[in-house]
């Protein structure tokens, strides 16, 4: 209650709780018994915090429990003024094969939390801002690995783009925690919905997605595969903008394993999603060989380095409908040959792989994010055939629309930022 509760307010709020409709006078009828009992009950015309509070203490002081007790059973609360786990928790039915992403109202009203707290218009949260947004949690939801998971701005601030990018991860990766946050922060009150499950959008199975030829998703997971040293963490952090400058200013106990943020393949926005995947081969997970597209990385410096690369694709992938990707990185240091059976380009050859991609985040700027389009562009049409993955024509068209798009993005958001 900022600046007291608007009528407007104070109208969908009773609707929330009664399904009812309140009449106008009735909401001055009520202004007007807080008046008369607390100064300042009432401020700009609205019900301030004390005013909502001293009008529950009067319904009780008058017998009438039953409107104090619908009104906190509605925002989840059980008898002994804990939220409830089913209020928290309800039920979402996940098939094997499907994933969970958040759905157009989900993303409107994550927007409306975002321009809530952000009190100076800046298009990004500071921790003041954060810890403000996080209040209504009985914990802090994000630790600081979050600010090396997306995208931030110079001050190390997570921006609109990178809190959007934050709330599709959760839900991708546990969406069981999204619906506890989102219950949190009072979605189903606000958007008017039985649940956050109607925030929730789950795709249908892969298998699906691959028979006809096109997904329906927009979400996508890349795992990233590497030896000790090759450059992963940093393939990682230069998805966010960030180049080897910037990254050797973060702390090692705040790195991230993932990175999430959106490219452009043909003009749709859709987010990817990279996860550094421990390079132990004896600890690998289900989840580590689960994924949309497969991203191995090798050292051109080092020369031992593309043999664990062929090591995890003969193993896990060689036979497996997951498209795979060779990534060159450091490409800006002096290429040394490998020391494997073939060469980078032969073996991606053998096993009809486009070539190996060029990679550096050792830049003055930004490093190039064209190779993020080709491993979206990859994951969203893995039934392309070899020849179209190779193909130049295939990969300019794909790029020439996230340029396209990404320039509009610039201009959108300077847009926003006037309008802000």
């Amino acid at each position: 209650f900022p600046c007291g509760l608007t009528d407007c307010a104070a109208f969908l709020w009773q609707r929330a709780c009664f399904h009812s409709p309140l009449e106008p006078q009735a909401l001055e009828d009520v202004k007007n018994v807080v008046r008369k009992n607390l100064i300042d009950g009432v401020l700009h015309n609205g019900l301030t915090l004390k005013g909502f509070l001293f009008l529950h203490t009067l319904f009780i002081q008058r017998g009438r429990h039953e409107t104090t007790w619908t009104v906190l059973r509605r925002f989840g609360y059980d008898d002994d003024l804990e939220l409830n786990q089913d209020y928290l928790f309800p039920p979402l039915k996940v098939p094997p094969d499907c994933s969970t992403e958040l759905n157009h109202n989900a993303y409107l009203f994550l927007q409306s939390v975002f321009d809530k707290h952000d009190k100076d218009r800046d298009c990004a949260l500071s921790p003041d801002e954060l810890r403000d947004l996080f209040d209504v949690f009985p914990y802090t939801p994000w630790g600081p690995d979050v600010n090396n998971t997306v995208c931030t701005n110079e001050q190390g601030w997570i921006t609109y783009q990178g809190f959007l990018s934050q709330w599709t991860l959760t839900t991708y990766l546990d969406v069981q925690r999204c619906l506890e946050y989102f219950g949190y922060l009072g979605y189903s009150i606000v958007a008017e919905q039985e649940s956050q499950a109607a925030g929730i959008t789950v795709t249908r199975a892969k298998k699906i997605d691959l028979q006809k030829k096109q997904t329906q998703r927009n979400v996508f997971r890349c795992n990233v595969f590497g030896a000790v040293g090759s450059g992963k963490s940093g393939f990682l952090q230069a998805f966010l903008g960030r180049n080897l400058l910037r990254q050797n200013m973060m702390k090692e106990e705040h790195r991230s394993f993932y990175a999430i943020s959106t490219t452009f393949v043909y003009g749709q926005e859709k987010y990817l999603l990279l996860h550094e995947v421990f390079p132990d081969l004896d600890y690998l997970t289900d989840a580590d060989m689960g994924c949309d597209v497969v991203c191995l990385l090798y050292d051109v410096s080092n020369a031992c380095s593309l043999e664990y690369c062929a090591k995890v694709f003969k193993q896990y992938f060689m036979d497996s409908k997951t498209p795979c990707m060779m990534v060159a990185a450091k490409s800006d240091l002096p290429e040394v040959k490998q020391t494997y059976g073939c060469s980078p380009l032969e073996f991606c050859r053998k096993h009809k792989m486009p070539p190996p991609q060029s990679f550096t985040c050792n830049t003055a700027a930004a490093p190039d994010r064209e190779i993020y389009t080709k491993l979206t562009t990859m994951a969203m049409y893995p039934h392309i055939i070899q020849e179209d993955l190779s193909s130049a024509t295939f990969w300019l068209r794909a790029s020439v629309g996230a340029t396209v798009f990404a320039v509009l993005g610039v201009a959108l958001f300077r847009a926003l930022l006037k309008t802000r």
